[in-house]
């Protein structure tokens, strides 16, 4: 039987106005195909648990994002992947329900993420890139991030490629004051769901 948690409940009622009717219909939706979901919040946005991490669901200033912990490994994998290039999730921007796909086809992946953790399906190993160096988080950026959750919990589920493009644009910056800025910058956008390339990704 599956559980609901109240931090949800209280996530959803101090979202946006636009977004409470998207994140209460994915919710459903979720219990829907899997009677067995637990729901918890973990890095301050709702999660959905079943044998491990199935899914998650974040709400930010002007959109919201929903996503598949084994995308990588589904059957629409490009299209759901493809569509995570401007912000965090596998349904690109959600600013109303009608940005949504059919409820049955979310039901469809939502059942076949299910069967993956079922089956105890593990996502392969990430592999580091030769060409690209471990870039540690500034503690300036840290500290800003530790008082924003929004951005937070973007920055924390961006791919580490997305995570990369920050780190190596702050780092790189010449002077104090310009590392300041592209800090405040990136929080700005990370605050909205954004990569750091979003202004020339096309709109699908």
């Amino acid at each position: 039987m599956g559980t609901k948690d109240k931090r949800v409940d209280e996530y959803i009622a101090k979202s946006a106005p636009f977004a409470k009717p998207v994140l209460t219909h994915l919710r459903q939706l979720v219990h829907t195909a899997c009677p067995d979901v637990q729901e918890t919040i973990k890095w301050s946005f709702p999660h959905f648990d079943y044998k491990g991490m199935l899914c998650s669901m974040a709400s930010f200033k002007q959109h919201c994002a929903f996503g598949f912990w084994k995308s990588a490994l589904m059957k629409d994998a490009g299209e759901l992947i493809g569509k995570n290039e401007s912000a965090m999730g596998h349904l690109g921007k959600i600013t109303s329900l009608q940005d949504l796909p059919p409820d049955k086809k979310i039901i469809a992946w939502i059942r076949e993420a299910v069967r993956l953790n079922d089956e105890e399906v593990k996502l392969p190993a990430r592999n580091k890139k030769a060409t690209k160096k471990d870039i540690p988080v500034p503690d300036a950026l840290r500290q800003a991030l530790n008082k924003n959750k929004a951005a937070s919990a973007t920055f924390n589920n961006f791919s580490p490629s997305h995570q990369y493009e920050y780190l190596e644009w702050i780092t790189e910056a010449k002077t104090e004051d310009t590392k300041n800025k592209r800090i405040a910058t990136t929080m700005e956008w990370l605050s909205e769901g954004k990569s750091r390339h979003w202004k020339y990704v096309k709109s699908k």
